[in-house]
């Protein structure tokens, strides 16, 4: 089984590749054009700087896919809560690498005390990313018809949703 650890900046040609890919190629995000290498670097730096987490998984030394959160809202009061975000190399789908990414980003956001992570899933027939968050507890809390045209066609986005840690059940820490 390939490690998942925390992404460095050496990391990064390969994350922007594996990114781009998705971009040209798949639904499961609604850019158009592949961001640089600079641009993902900034990405990455901003996620980090609000002490969330960005992980990759290597095999061999190679980089197959990474996973991340990020804020799910700017404002002060989603602060417990994210967007999960998980990118495969073309080679890495259907072997459970998804699964072992966004498990790892679980429990990684529960340590750092999220209590809500959100998937907003590209295109409504992407089978893999709803069945991996299904598979990790998350349901389906909505979808948003007709929302992305990309690739000549409108595509939905589907909306799951998944409680960790102490969810919504006790108000944090120091906010009773």
């Amino acid at each position: 089984m390939p490690l998942i650890r925390p992404s460095t900046e050496h990391d990064l040609p390969a994350i922007t590749r594996i990114y781009a890919h998705h971009v040209l190629h798949g639904t499961g995000t609604f850019e158009t054009t592949p961001p640089t290498l600079e641009e993902m670097t900034a990405r990455r730096a901003d996620v980090l700087s609000k002490g969330l987490p960005w992980l990759v998984a290597e095999e061999a030394g190679e980089v197959l896919g990474y996973a991340y959160g990020n804020w799910f809202k700017p404002r002060p009061a989603y602060r417990f809560s994210v967007e999960d975000s998980i990118y495969l190399a073309p080679e890495a789908a259907g072997k459970g690498l998804g699964r072992a990414l966004l498990a790892e980003l679980l429990a990684t956001l529960e340590r750092s005390g999220i209590r809500k992570v959100m998937a907003v899933i590209g295109d409504s027939a992407n089978a893999g990313s709803i069945g991996v968050h299904k598979a990790l507890g998350f349901e389906q809390v909505g979808v948003v018809q007709a929302c992305g045209w990309k690739f000549g066609r409108w595509l939905d986005i589907v909306m799951m949703q998944r409680a960790i840690g102490e969810g919504d059940r006790t108000p944090p820490e120091g906010e009773a």
